[in-house]
Order: C-alpha cells, then structure tokens, then sequence
C-alpha cells in the first residue's frame, strides 16, 4: 500500500507541476483542447493537461502603438512627414488570439495605411491647424476596423508634422508678412484716433476765448521744468488780435 502511494505521488507530483498554470490579473488565457477553442481561462491556477490542452496568454491592458515617421501627401500636394502614437486595449481575448495573428502588428500597419489616406484628404492649414479632428478621423476608422480582432482604440495622438525646408521658408515669411500687415493696420488706427482727436481738441481751442492762451502757458510749465531745454515764446493770436484791434483806431 505503502507503495502504491508512493507511486502516486510520484506520479501526480510532476503531473501537477506540469499542468498548473498561472494567469495574472491583467492577463486571459485562450485554452485550446485538441486544436479547438475551449474556454477563456480567468486569473488565477488554472489547469491545463498536457499534450491535449495548449494556452496562450494576453495581456488586457491598454497598449501603445508608435507608428512610425510616414511620409504623405496632402490634398494640395504638399509632402509632410508625420508620426503617431495609438492607444488600444483588448477587449476579447478569444479573437484577438484566433481572428488574427498578431494584433499588435496588425494595429501598426492599419494605422499606418489610414494615416496617410486621411493626410491625403485635407489640405496643410487643415493638417497644422485640426489635428485633434483628423486623429479622431483616425481613431474611428482603426477603431472599426480592430472591431473584429476583439480590440478597442481608446486614443489616437499625431505626435509630429514635419514639413519641408522650403515650406517652412515659406509658412516663416507668410507669418512675418500678416504680423507687418496688422502692424500697419493697428498704426493706421491709431493715426486715425490721434487725428480725430487733434481735431477735436484744435475745435475746441478755436471756440473757447483764452483756451489757447492758457494752452501756451501750461506747455511753457512743462519745458521749464527742465533747464537745459530752450524756451521760444509764441505771442496767442488773441494777444496780436488785439495790437490789431489797437492799431485800426
């Protein structure tokens, strides 16, 4: 009896150890028994018997494709370089496993073809200036597409838009040319408020008896105040008015 048991032991020991398998919790094991989908095995100390049965583990936690520099085209043929970076997760590890056969490649090469047809649809100020929408462009399509394969793109971040070099001569001297333009434009305003007022004020000393006497000795105050300045008086036209007034008699 006693060696019965031992052989048992012997026997199932090795079996066991053999035969448990472990799943993390942010891991889905796909058990196959005899080549066919079996069941998903959950975490934890799972049994799988060797030879009939195989596993394979995946990962349920959101991954990070970088999708490579791709050089594309825009709709007013302007070459660009752009890269990328798509955030997925599993959400089926049955299909992820047996629809495809290597997701995370697959996802790469999908982004990387929608990336530049969607790039080939807008024009450069649309590219520079929209990048949110065209990334959502992108996330919906690869989205769609993964649908299948038992993934979900969560995110989809254009990371870089490279232009080249005469492009960039050309965007630097059509910005510096609209900074000019609203220089001039903000400039002429101002002339044009300083002109309205200098009429505004030049009616109102015209109208009031004294004011442009009282003009004349407020601004003689101010160059006063510094003694290197040289004072040159000018006679009020009230005052030569009145030697007018005087000399008639």
């Amino acid at each position: 009896m006693g060696t019965l048991i031992t052989l048992l032991i012997l026997f199932i020991g090795p079996f066991l150890a053999v035969s448990i398998k472990q799943i993390n919790q942010y891991q889905r094991g796909v058990k196959f028994t005899m080549g066919k989908f079996s069941s998903i095995m959950e975490p934890g100390w799972r049994l799988v018997i060797p030879i009939l049965q195989y596993y394979e583990k995946v990962d349920m936690r959101v991954k990070t494709v970088d999708v490579p520099d791709q050089e594309a085209i825009t709709k007013d043929n302007i070459s660009v370089t752009v890269n990328a970076v798509i955030y997925y997760k599993v959400i089926d590890s049955g299909k992820a496993v047996i629809e495809v056969e290597s997701y995370y490649y697959a996802v790469s090469q999908l982004a990387q073809t929608t990336m530049r047809n969607i790039i080939g649809e807008v024009s450069l100020d649309d590219l520079l200036s929209n990048r949110d929408k065209i990334a959502e462009r992108i996330r919906a399509i690869v989205d769609e597409a993964t649908n299948s394969w038992g993934l979900r793109v969560s995110s989809v971040e254009l990371k870089d838009v490279t232009l080249p070099e005469e492009m960039k001569r050309v965007i630097g001297k059509h910005a510096e040319a609209e900074r000019e333009k609203r220089a001039v434009i903000i400039k002429a305003e101002g002339e044009v408020i300083a002109a309205d007022n200098l009429a505004k004020a030049a009616h109102t000393l015209a109208n009031q008896q004294g004011a442009l006497h009282l003009r004349t000795l407020n601004t003689l105050n101010d160059l006063s105040s510094d003694q290197s300045n040289t004072v040159i008086f000018a006679m009020p036209l009230e005052v030569l008015r009145a030697f007018e007034t005087m000399g008639s008699k």
